[in-house]
């Protein structure tokens, strides 16, 4: 699989660290199904480099790029 390619590099590693925080910390749900996953986490806060927004929740999507039924080649 291409995601063990980047996991024993340093940014394979942060983001590990990175999700183990988060799982601990904010994650409320999460669930996958049809190559589709769904995050919902409390209590969150997105920086941009002057601004902070906080929120009491936020729903995450994420799908599989590969698999969406497009008609481009390889």
């Amino acid at each position: 699989m291409v995601y063990q390619l980047y996991r024993n590099t340093a940014l394979g590693n942060s983001l590990q660290v990175s999700l183990d925080e988060l799982i601990q910390s904010f994650l409320n749900m999460y669930r996958f199904c049809d190559n589709l996953w769904t995050f919902v986490l409390n209590d969150v806060e997105f920086r941009e480099v002057t601004e902070l927004i906080k929120v009491d929740e936020a729903k995450i999507v994420d799908c599989d790029g590969k698999n969406t039924g497009s008609n481009t080649t390889e």
